[in-house]
């Protein structure tokens, strides 16, 4: 299996904004659990969220484990913050078929981190063992301690903190390959 099958899967699936990347060059750090704990309201109350994810020591080891990745962006302007729920569950769908594609074209290691929240249930369990999509769950790469500002700029993508909903939501995300 080849690179170029990747990326006519990639386009098929609509992903149009990627880059092939080194994942031991993705960016980690304990800041970013921090943020987590002490900053988001679903901290604990999903189950692809801390504190149900590894370590971080462990999240990073796992990123050198792969030789290579796509690293990929969607960007979109909303005029109701409150569609980009929607739009959040959209690319969870398209990044699950996408990894299901890859892996089903020989790629056994392929493994996506979902470009938002996970948002697949109406109702979230909290832990893992109680989730209703244990096959569908994926983490943000957020949630795996990954800095997405400094590896989106690192990889020459544009990010920055968003001033308000009017403001152009970019998402990223990954998918690592064998």
């Amino acid at each position: 299996m080849s690179i170029p099958r990747i990326e006519e899967l990639a386009e098929t699936h609509g992903f149009h904004d990627y880059k092939w990347i080194d994942p031991s060059e993705i960016i980690t750090a304990h800041w970013v659990r921090l943020k987590c704990v002490f900053g988001c309201a679903s901290y604990g109350r999903k189950a692809c969220c801390p504190p149900e994810n590894p370590p971080i020591s462990d999240c990073r080891s796992l990123f050198s484990e792969y030789s290579r990745g796509l690293f990929f962006r969607f960007s979109k302007q909303f005029s109701d913050a409150q569609l980009r729920h929607a739009w959040g569950r959209e690319l969870i769908g398209k990044a699950l078929d996408f990894e299901r594609a890859v892996f089903l074209a020989g790629f056994y290691k392929a493994f996506v981190f979902n470009p938002a929240p996970c948002n697949l249930c109406s109702e979230c369990k909290s832990v893992k063992a109680q989730c209703s999509n244990p096959s569908k769950a994926r983490p943000t790469l957020e949630s795996y301690g990954v800095d997405v500002f400094g590896t989106a700029r690192k990889f020459g993508y544009p990010i920055e903190v968003l001033q308000d909903y009017g403001n152009e939501v970019n998402r990223y995300g990954a998918l690592l390959v064998e």
